[in-house]
């Protein structure tokens, strides 16, 4: 090369030492091999650009060139996600049709389902077809713009705020497509139909073959919205221990004081321990048994502001002396030890609550009839689990995946209950959840209750379902983060609530699971899942994480966003 060069092969320390390039394009377009991607969040050019995901496709596909190539088969329909999603904002991508195959759809999907064989004619897709130009949308295809075939750049701007999706032909708009979309959860997607094609991606980090829309940006981690738990290990971390059988501080990474903690012997068939700030303490549950609440003395002895204090071993399932003898904790903060009376339902409640955190920890006395309980976040839960105080009864856990209908229990592998009297069938909102006259959760005014209450913060939580594949190759689950906690359960069937997190597994494959329904010890599975930085990918076909068409529930908290998911 030249001085004059600008590109590959420029020597910019003044010295004169050009390069020549050789087999390395800088021309504009599909073969165009100067990039940026760069583990920072730099500028709107400089981070991480999305690309094609291969643990997130329907089919066998071949993917090359920095993961912006893919060849779809013929073997039926077969489908590819991009690796970034989200909720807000205006992005621009491009897709370039390649020389093999003309009968395929572009577009975008819901990333929050499971991927399938099919998206055109289901409710999670909004696409435009190739062969006749039509766009369908959930499900539903109607005419909309040109037909598209071999050479020809497709445009997509999609405006999360507005709700508006355009495809353009070749830099010509074919006008809104819908605009039925704001907040959705969407990422890029493409779509054979039976047949063979290859096509060409751009999401940002090569030069646009034209301009984007006004105010739409790349789709990269610096232009997604921040979320407003940067670290999760802020408001939600895992710790491990060994048993002493004396007095014990666990002390927490960022050091925030807890007001749920969650503890299990590793290596010992000793039951759950569950301990919040509004009951006690010292006051204990059990997920895997229906008994009534004890004092446990010696057992966790206060919330720190850096933790919590075990006792000795006297009474505690926690912290026992003894060779190789382990445990797990799981904590996750609300009002810091913080709680007020919450009239919002028919029945008065006492809440602590971390709004921003999504989480808080509900108590309450029960009437034996219909009711409201105020639960202080603000927005509507999507995950709670229910516990009866002072006598026996199940753990019932109401679910988004499962909605208000029916229940499933953590202390039990049973599939879904299908009953009124849980939630009286009636969804919670921003400031009550409803229930029924189950005795778990409303039997009569004698019985007091605690109720765990999540909500989705963007980057940090997600309670979402999945379709079974039956195949090692399972789902791709996209959260939008690094799980540092995940549980799930087969909704359909009798299956274990299975818990990882990446303090027991820090790398992949994860296999160490325990169950919350039982007191059984930690158990090495064959080959579970991948915990990847935008979410989970399941790598087994064992009928508790992957029966085919089988529906399986999920709540998952972050170790970081993905946008701040950088190198390490």
């Amino acid at each position: 090369t030249t001085s004059s060069n600008v590109g590959l092969g420029k020597d910019f320390s003044g010295n004169g030492n050009y390069w020549t390039t050789n087999n390395i394009s800088i021309t504009a377009g599909v073969t165009y091999d100067s990039m940026t991607d760069v583990p920072t969040l730099t500028s709107a050019t400089a981070a991480n650009f999305a690309v094609l995901n291969p643990l997130d496709t329907s089919a066998v596909t071949t993917i090359s060139n920095g993961n912006l190539y893919t060849y779809l088969s013929a073997s039926g329909s077969a489908a590819i996600r991009a690796t970034i999603a989200s909720t807000s904002g205006k992005f621009y991508w491009e897709v370039t049709c390649g020389s093999t195959g003309d009968t395929f759809m572009i577009g975008v999907c819901d990333a929050s389902v499971s991927i399938g064989s099919a998206l055109w004619s289901g409710a999670n897709a909004w696409t435009y077809y190739s062969n006749n130009g039509n766009k369908y949308l959930a499900g539903s295809g109607t005419a909309y713009g040109a037909t598209y075939t071999n050479g020809d750049v497709i445009g997509v701007a999609l405006d999360l705020g507005a709700g508006t999706l355009v495809f353009y032909k070749n830099n010509t708009s074919q006008g809104t497509a819908t605009s039925s979309l704001a907040g959705k959860n969407l990422t890029a997607t493409i779509q054979s139909a039976a047949r063979a094609l290859d096509v060409y991606v751009n999401f940002g980090q090569q030069p646009f073959t034209y301009t984007p829309p006004t105010g739409f940006v790349a789709l990269n981690t610096y232009n997604l919205p921040t979320s407003t738990i940067v670290k999760g290990n802020t408001v939600m971390d895992v710790n491990l221990w060994s048993g002493t059988g004396a007095t014990l501080n666990v002390v927490n990474a960022a050091g925030f004081k807890p007001d749920l903690v969650w503890g299990k012997s590793r290596s010992n068939a000793y039951n759950h321990v569950l301990v919040d700030s509004v009951r006690g303490a010292n006051i204990a549950l059990a997920s895997n048994a229906t008994a009534a609440e004890v004092v446990q003395t010696q057992g966790v002895m206060s919330f720190n502001s850096n933790g919590f204090t075990l006792g000795t071993s006297a009474d505690s399932s926690i912290n026992n002396a003894g060779s190789g003898q382990t445990y797990v904790g799981w904590q996750w903060q609300a009002g810091q030890g913080s709680s007020s009376s919450n009239t919002n339902g028919s029945i008065t409640s006492t809440v602590s609550v971390n709004a921003s955190a999504g989480f808080s920890v509900v108590t309450y006395t029960g009437t034996g009839a219909n009711a409201t309980v105020g639960h202080g976040l603000g927005v509507t839960p999507q995950f709670i689990a229910v516990k009866r105080r002072n006598a026996v009864g199940d753990w019932v856990v109401y679910h988004s995946s499962i909605g208000n209908t029916g229940a499933v229990f953590l202390d039990l592998t049973n599939a879904t209950s299908v009953s009124s009297f849980y939630w009286n069938n009636t969804s919670p909102t921003s400031s009550v959840f409803s229930i029924g006259i189950a005795g778990g959760v409303n039997n009569s005014s004698s019985d007091t209750y605690v109720a765990y209450c999540w909500t989705p913060i963007a980057g940090f939580s997600a309670f979402g379902s999945y379709t079974g594949n039956g195949s090692a190759d399972g789902p791709f689950v996209y959260l939008g983060f690094r799980p540092r906690w995940i549980m799930f359960k087969d909704t359909g069937a009798a299956s274990q609530w299975r818990i990882w997190d990446t303090a027991r597994d820090p790398y992949n494959i994860t296999t160490n699971a325990l169950y919350a329904n039982s007191s059984g010890t930690e158990q090495s599975a064959d080959n579970y899942l991948d915990i990847v930085s935008n979410g989970f990918k399941i790598r087994s076909a064992n009928a508790g994480v992957n029966t085919s068409s089988e529906v399986y529930i999920y709540a998952a908290f972050a170790e970081n966003p993905f946008k701040n998911s950088l190198a390490r």
